[in-house]
Formats: C-alpha cells, structure tokens, sequence
C-alpha cells in the first residue's frame, strides 16, 4: 500500500514538473515576443522625439528628487552635486541625512553652506523624528534641502523626504547612483503623454557601472565587470529590463520599479501612506499597493517603463555581498506578495491579479523551492530505478537552450536599441557568460532564494550591508603612468 502511493506521488510530481518545465517554455517565448513588439514601438515613437521641449514646457510636471543617505559622506559631495547639475526646468533636491555615524552631514552643511531654518514640518506619513531642515545661503544651491533624521531606514527616510516635498512627481534614487543629464525630462514625459489612463509611476533601466569610466556625472565608456559575478548580473539585468519589464509594460502588468530610479505621482503616494517602512521590499510593495488602490476605485491607470539607459550603479562582486542582497530581494517579494494576497487570481483587479501576481507566486517566489524539489526528485528516482535518462537530458538540455535564447536575446536587445557594449571582446565574455551561467552562477542563485525563504521563516529582517568600490574616473585613467622603481 504505501509502495503505490509511494509512486502515485512520484507519477505526479513527475507530471507537475513537466507542465512547469513547458509553462516557463511558453511563458518566456511570450516575454520574448512582447519585449520585442514594445522595444519597436518605443524606438519609432522616440525616433524624432525633442526632450529639449519637455525641459523648457510650461505644463511639464515639477519633480522632487528624494535621496536618502546612510553613511555616505566619502561622496555624500559629488553625488548631491551631479543631481544639482541635472537638465530640467523645474525641480528640487531633497537629501535625507537618515541618521548616519559619519561626516555625511557635516560636509554638506559645509561645502553647500548651509544653515538650519525653522521649517514647520508635518507628518502626513509618520516617520522617525526629523532633527532639522537645512537650506544654503548661497543661491546657487536654492533647489537643495537637506533633512537631518533619525535612523529608520530606506523607506522612513523616503516618506520623510515625501512629508517635505513640494512638487508634482517624485522621483525616488539611491543618492550613489548615475543620472544622465537628460533623466527627468525622459521619465516625466509618460506622465504626460498618456490620456486615456492615469500615469501613476514609471520606471527605468538600472545600468551597471562597475568597470566603467565616469567622467563629471556621466557614463563616458562603456565596459563590462571584471568579475564573473558582475558579468551575470550586466546579462541578468538586460534580462530583467529590456525583455521583463518591457513586456510587463507591454500588458501594463508590471509589479515593480527599481527601488534606485523610479518617478511617482505624489498626490498618489500620500494617499496611499507613502512606503510601508516594515518591508525590505519598500520599492516593490508600494507599486502593488498604489496599482491596487487604483484597481479598487476603478480607475485606469499605467505604470510606465523607460528603456532609454538614465541610471548606472554598481552592483556587488563578491558572493557575501550578492548573498545578501538576493536574500533581500527574496524576502522582500514573499512580504510584498503576502501582504497582498487579495489579489491572487481575483478578477476584480484585472492583469494584475490574474497573471501578474500569480507569475511572481510561482515563477519568482517559489522558483528556488520547485527547482530544489526538483533536483531531490530526480535523485529519488536514480535510488529507485524509476530514471529515464533520455526524458531528463532532452528536458535539460531543452531548458538550457531556453536559457541561452532568453539571454541572447536580452543582449541582442541592447545591442540594436542602444549599442552601448562597443568593444567586441566585452561582447565575447558576454556570449561565454551566458554560456555558463546556468551551470556556474545559477545554482548560488537557487541556494540563495532559499536562504531567504529560511531567513524569512525564521523572521530575520533588516538589508545588510554594500561594500562600493567606487567609480572608475576617466581622468583617472591619465595618472595610471608608470612609476620609477629608482
């Protein structure tokens, strides 16, 4: 008796995963397909598009700019400098001093010259007490406010910056990001585009500056990582932006913007209590609780995706550091998605409850876990004789085919919209990379979605830490002479 049900369960755990196996098949060759028809569209609309109009228009919507900043005084200076020196018309710099241990603080209020005012501030989002709002004396930095706060984290530090902000959009960076000149003009223009539905936020391509060479707050050239794990991840944010999110736009179901570059409607945030400071996934659950706000007062609305490259950062090279942003990353989904759980598969909130927020239950959150299960169970079947050698190579070798089609497609993408990847032999460590990613990085991947699962079972929280090297400067490069050895 239980020797049958012992291989009744196999037979359909045998079955669930071949349906799983050819729904990630199918589902990714859709992403594909409609990656491809939004790239098309957006590169015909912008093909002749002015941005200059956008910065000098007298309807274009005003945009505070929110930076929190922990700990960053080492470039606190030149960060709130390259936002300062942005292109648009009508905006304002809001840096949140969250309660950092360094000289943050204290270099600012010397460099910008600036000094205490008696701001009467209200706390329509409850936040950490708020020690003081700085403003220069000098007028050349009259768009700069500085927030001085206790320490209550990313999303505290953001609602306080929201509590403050003056202006119509509000567009929400990490302070060590790379903006393009042109960023803001670029990211409002869907808020004012779109007539039949309500633009409540737009997001951006993050791109990875590790290895690159910055020049006065720009990208100048263009190279990829050094370290394979800066490789995977230039391969898996293509990926994520150029073929996820550009699909997911082209449905309008997306369910997250990039925590680092992404604009919102003010007016919106507040309503719905600004980010929810108890989540590490502050980015991904605002988006889902603006998205389902809307759906429950029946009013259409979009969240935008701009393709364009406005935002570099540098991502983490070593494994402890990447570990624990995956981690973060996973646990910040299973909060967001169980804070959410009306919406799965309720009609009533259309895209978004049918197919967004099941694709993230099993495709995202639970991948890690099916993809271990799986493995245990191919194991169980060699120890029982019941393998199939033939069914589980043309299965792996079919996923792994999928896998360098997703990811060369992903590059291709780049490489027709932008070209940003020039030289050949960058070009060349990508295809290799792609090549062995499934077989090098991606079981880490796996081991770390489930550390995250495990963390969030055992209510472990908090975002650890990033350790940034810092920008590769282009000037830099003409000091790097030769030294006499005597």
């Amino acid at each position: 008796m239980y020797s049958f049900l012992f291989f009744l369960i196999l037979e359909i755990l045998g079955v669930i995963f071949l349906v799983l196996s050819f729904s990630v098949i199918l589902i990714y060759l859709i992403l594909m397909i409609l990656s491809a028809l939004e790239m098309r569209d957006y590169l015909r609309k912008n093909r002749f598009a002015d941005y200059g109009d956008i910065i000098t228009s007298p309807i274009a919507p005003g945009v505070s700019i929110l930076a929190p900043a922990y700990n960053e005084g080492q470039n606190i200076v030149q960060n709130a400098q390259s936002l300062l020196s942005l292109h648009y018309g009508k905006f304002e710099v809001i840096l949140i001093n969250d309660g950092s241990k360094d000289d943050t603080l204290e270099k600012l209020i010397h460099f910008f010259e600036l000094e205490k005012t008696h701001y009467a501030y209200n706390p329509e989002i409850e936040t950490k007490p708020v020690r003081g709002v700085y403003r220069s004396k000098n007028m050349s930095f009259r768009r700069l406010t500085v927030i001085d706060k206790e320490n209550g984290g990313k999303a505290d530090a953001l609602n306080t910056g929201i509590n403050i902000a003056e202006l119509e959009i509000l567009a929400c960076i990490d302070v060590d990001c790379i903006l393009s000149s042109d960023s803001i003009s670029r990211m409002v223009r869907p808020f004012m585009e779109e007539t039949n539905r309500k633009v409540i936020a737009v997001g951006g391509v993050i791109g990875i500056a590790n290895n690159c060479d910055v020049q006065d707050g720009t990208v100048t050239t263009y190279r990829i990582p050094e370290s394979q794990l800066g490789r995977f991840q230039v391969i898996e944010y293509f990926r994520a932006f150029l073929m996820g999110r550009m699909a997911w736009s082209r449905i309008n179901g997306l369910m997250l913007i990039s925590g680092a570059f992404g604009f919102f409607r003010k007016d919106l945030v507040r309503k719905v209590g600004g980010y929810f400071p108890k989540t590490v996934g502050e980015d991904m659950e605002l988006i889902v609780r603006m998205r389902r706000y809307m759906e429950e007062q029946k009013i259409p609305h979009k969240v935008g995706f701009v393709p364009d490259p406005l935002c570099w950062t540098e991502v983490p090279e070593s494994e402890e550091i990447l570990s624990k942003q995956r981690n973060r990353w996973m646990r910040g989904t299973i909060e967001t998605l169980q804070l959410h759980q009306a919406l799965r598969l309720n009609p009533k909130y259309g895209i978004l409850g049918m197919i967004s927020y099941p694709f993230w239950s099993i495709f995202e959150k639970s991948a890690p876990i099916l993809e271990s299960v799986g493995v245990l169970y191919t194991l169980v079947l060699l120890v029982t004789g019941d393998f199939s050698a033939v069914y589980f190579f043309a299965l792996l070798v079919m996923m792994y085919l999928l896998s360098l089609l997703v990811s060369s497609f992903s590059v291709l993408y780049e490489q027709i919209a932008f070209n940003n990847y020039k030289d050949k032999k960058d070009l060349r460590k990508l295809i290799w990379m792609i090549i062995i990613e499934p077989f090098v990085i991606h079981p880490k991947i796996v081991l770390w979605g489930l550390q995250g699962h495990f963390d969030f079972i055992k209510g472990k929280g908090g975002w650890g830490s990033m350790i940034r090297t810092g920008f590769k400067k282009a000037e830099d490069k003409k000091n790097l002479t030769p030294q006499s050895t005597g």
